[in-house]
């Protein structure tokens, strides 16, 4: 039988946790059966991550793609990492110039305490486009890249020629699921998500976050080792989003890049209304809601997802109005 990268202990952890999620029950039967179950064999990645050293830390990434393409940087979502993005890393090799960054703190790049807030994270996300030699970037960033993105465009010197970001926090009040809310509101909370850990932690996200996709044993593996032993170190991130909030939600009508906000029907973290909240306070927006897709919509219909970031960066974002579908 083939080795388990979650563990008993794990599944058992968070088996408990999702008897107590209302929206665990909710989205059962949206939920093929094999969603989120871990597919195992040879898992071949098209991302060539490699490390690179900034501010004192072991930083992963990758370079691929069509240097005469459009620029895209792919930011990594929570509790995945930039791996998560391989099958439409491979279908846009061809044609766009591909980066992906593994956030500090997040993946398999290192980080401390004093990476946990957005403004750090933009910081460092300047830099790293600065360092790269980065220019008109069309940077994607579901999740915990989100308000990275959005505060990198608002507050920094950017080279950002738009941006593709959702299932993440920006408008308040935001409408929170509630892991969301325990993590942000309940230090008991913040310490049982620590006392279990990261095969926990990621295991209640692939039941919740998942309504189709199956990810690989290869891929399930690089999110442990990116997690193992830092989960504590999320739970902060998580303690200060609202404040983060802060610094994006004011400046939101001043945004001046063309946003694509995307986002999963059924995500069961943070709910589909936000999305509508955040195109309706953006002056050049354009909005996708993923129909019968999970929190990670990215992978549920990574077809679809692939499509809509090829055709915003091949020209898409040039739209004059606002627009949804």
């Amino acid at each position: 039988m083939p080795k388990d990268p979650i563990g008993v202990i794990g599944r058992l952890n968070a088996a408990s946790l999702m008897m107590i999620t209302p929206e665990f029950y909710t989205l059962r039967s949206k939920r093929a059966k094999s969603a989120g179950k871990i597919k195992h064999g040879c898992a071949k990645f098209s991302i060539k991550t490699a490390f690179v050293q900034m501010d004192g830390l072991k930083i992963r990434y990758a370079t691929g793609g069509n240097a005469d393409g459009p620029t895209v940087l792919f930011l990594s979502p929570l509790p995945q990492s930039i791996l998560c993005y391989d099958a439409t890393w491979s279908a846009l090799s061809a044609t766009a110039n591909l980066v992906a960054l593994d956030l500090p703190g997040f993946g398999q790049s290192e980080g401390n305490i004093s990476y946990m807030t957005f403004a750090a994270q933009s910081a460092f996300l300047q830099k790293f486009i600065d360092e790269h030699g980065l220019t008109d970037v069309h940077i994607v960033a579901p999740d915990i890249g989100m308000p990275v993105a959005l505060h990198y465009v608002l507050h920094r010197e950017h080279k950002a020629k738009s941006i593709m970001v959702g299932a993440g926090p920006s408008v308040q009040p935001s409408k929170n699921g509630s892991l969301v809310k325990k993590m942000i509101g309940s230090r008991f909370w913040r310490f049982m998500f620590t006392m279990t850990g990261a095969p926990a932690f990621i295991c209640g996200a692939n039941q919740l976050a998942y309504l189709h996709h199956r990810p690989s044993d290869a891929e399930v593996a690089d999110y442990l080792a990116s997690y193992s032993g830092r989960i504590g170190l999320v739970t902060k991130w998580f303690k200060g989003y609202p404040d983060g909030c802060k610094d994006i939600d004011p400046h939101l009508a001043t945004l001046n890049v063309p946003v694509h906000i995307f986002w999963g029907e059924h995500d069961a973290f943070l709910m589909a209304d936000n999305a509508k909240k955040l195109h309706a306070r953006l002056p050049h927006s354009a909005l996708t809601i993923f129909k019968n897709c999970g929190h990670f919509f990215y992978q549920d219909n990574s077809a679809k997802f692939t499509d809509l970031v090829w055709s915003w960066v091949n020209g898409g974002y040039t739209f004059d109005t606002k627009r949804g579908h």
